[in-house]
């Protein structure tokens, strides 16, 4: 599992949100501002993050960003399979995105790429972003 920028970034802004959500609404300047972000690209991360309600937005002098859920109850995991797809290293073992590949003709591959698949996703599915607060 390699992350992209989108996982990273989705993954920063979300702690920072929750880190600080005694604030109210966190504007998106200050997420920038805090990590060297491109405004124009948190913006479409966040675009991502809203339509799979993981955030709420507010406009208007006091708008900004929210978590829509508390943060003890967003997955590390569902975030960067939100942004980046298969936690596997390979799509023939992937659970949610499993594609045949000619690899499958290879048991002891196989095995061992499920035994990563599953150590990967059982460290990252109980990762929580507030354990990461």
């Amino acid at each position: 599992m390699k992350l992209t920028t989108k996982s990273e970034y989705s993954l920063l802004a979300l702690i920072y949100v929750a880190r600080n959500e005694g604030q109210g609404f966190i504007k998106i300047e200050d997420i920038c501002k805090e990590y060297s972000i491109s405004k124009k690209y948190l913006e479409q991360i966040f675009t991502s993050l809203r339509q799979a309600r993981y955030i709420k937005t507010k406009t208007g002098s006091g708008g900004g960003y929210k978590l829509a859920k508390p943060a003890k109850k967003i997955s590390v995991a569902e975030v960067i399979r939100l942004m980046d797809g298969a936690l596997a290293p390979t799509l023939a073992v992937s659970k949610y995105f499993f594609e045949h590949t000619p690899l499958e003709k290879e048991r002891k591959v196989m095995r061992f790429f499920r035994e990563i698949r599953d150590y990967v996703s059982n460290k990252v599915e109980r990762l929580k972003i507030s354990d990461l607060v």
